[in-house]
């Protein structure tokens, strides 16, 4: 599931750019692309633990 995630986010950036260059720019699939590109990261953001965990867990003891 995540090496799929990971191809969506490098197609929605690849779409993009490739809108980007070219002559008559779509904001909209810009925008769509961008919004999966960081609905991407936020989902595989969201499983790295924090750096601080070890020491909020010692704070509440």
């Amino acid at each position: 599931m995540k090496a799929f995630k990971i191809l969506i986010m490098i197609l929605a950036i690849a779409v993009a750019l490739y809108e980007q260059v070219s002559a008559e720019k779509n904001i909209y699939i810009m925008v769509i692309a961008m919004a999966v590109f960081m609905y991407g990261m936020m989902q595989l953001s969201a499983k790295t633990p924090s750096k601080n965990q070890e020491k909020e867990e010692e704070d509440v003891n």
